[in-house]
C-alpha cells in the first residue's frame, strides 16, 4: 500500500479558474489515502519526473501554453499503463494524441489553436457550454457505465470546443472507445479498453467537490492510481 498518493496536475494553473480550485478538494474527498499533488505547467513538462507520480490527470484551462508537451504527457501515461485522467481539454487533447500517435493522422489537430488546421480533429461548439448541466447517455459495456452503475447522468460543462464528430469514424475500429454521448449524439466521454485506467471527459466531474460530494469517475481514478 502506498504511504502517500502522489498525483501530477498537467495544465497550467490560474487560481481564477473554478475546475482548478475544486481539484485538490476533489482529491481529498475521494480518497482516504493521504494525496500529495503537484501542478506541472504546460511549458515544464519533464517526461523523466513523470515515472514517480502514481496517476496523472491533464487538466481544464485551454488552450494550453505548450499544447505539445501536454500531448507528450498523454502520450507517456497511454504507452507506460499510468492512471489517466482528463477533465475538459485534458479530454479533447486525449483524443488528439491517439489520433496523431496510435491511428497516425499526424494532420489531426486543434481549431482553438490552429484556426487552419487541415483536419480540425478538436472544434468548436455549436454552441459554448457555460458552466451548464448537461444530460448524457452512457454506453452499454463502456467502464463509465460501470463506474456510475447507471446509463444517464447529469454533469457541469465549461468549454467552448471538442471532438468533432466528423471524424469520429476513425476511432471505430481502435482501443478508444467514446462511451458516452449528449442527446444530440456527440462524443462526452472517451476510454481506452485495454488500459488499467484511462478515462476522458468533455464534463467537469471535479466541480462535484464544491457541493462536498464524491464523485465516481475521480474516486475510481485514484483507485487506480493506488494500484
Amino acid at each position: 500500500m502506498h504511504a502517500i498518493l502522489n498525483i501530477a496536475l498537467v495544465g497550467d494553473f490560474d487560481s481564477q479558474v473554478l475546475a482548478h480550485q475544486a481539484i485538490p478538494k476533489a482529491l481529498k474527498l475521494n480518497t482516504s489515502q493521504q494525496i500529495e499533488y503537484h501542478w506541472i505547467h504546460s511549458s515544464e513538462v519533464d517526461l523523466k519526473d513523470l515515472s514517480q507520480f502514481d496517476g496523472i490527470w491533464c487538466v481544464p484551462k485551454s488552450p494550453y501554453e505548450n499544447m505539445e508537451n501536454v500531448l507528450s504527457v498523454i502520450r507517456f501515461a497511454r504507452e507506460h499503463k499510468k492512471p489517466f485522467l482528463g477533465t475538459c481539454a485534458g479530454y479533447q487533447h486525449a483524443a488528439l494524441e491517439f489520433a496523431r500517435n496510435a491511428l497516425g493522422y499526424e494532420q489531426a489537430g486543434n481549431a482553438e489553436v490552429d484556426l487552419e488546421t487541415p483536419m480540425p480533429l478538436i472544434s468548436a461548439l455549436v454552441c459554448r457550454l457555460n458552466n451548464e448541466q448537461k444530460g448524457i447517455v452512457l454506453k452499454e459495456g463502456s467502464r463509465i457505465r460501470l463506474l456510475y452503475a447507471q446509463s444517464e447522468i447529469a454533469e457541469a460543462f465549461n468549454c467552448g470546443f471538442g471532438v468533432n464528430p466528423k471524424y469520429l469514424s476513425l476511432f471505430a475500429e481502435s482501443d478508444l472507445l467514446f462511451s458516452s454521448v449528449d442527446y444530440h449524439g456527440d462524443p462526452k466521454s472517451l476510454e481506452l479498453r485495454s488500459h488499467p485506467f484511462f478515462i476522458g471527459t468533455a464534463f467537469q466531474p471535479e466541480r462535484s467537490a464544491l457541493q462536498n460530494k464524491q464523485h465516481p469517475i475521480i474516486k475510481a481514478f485514484l483507485n487506480a492510481c493506488l494500484g
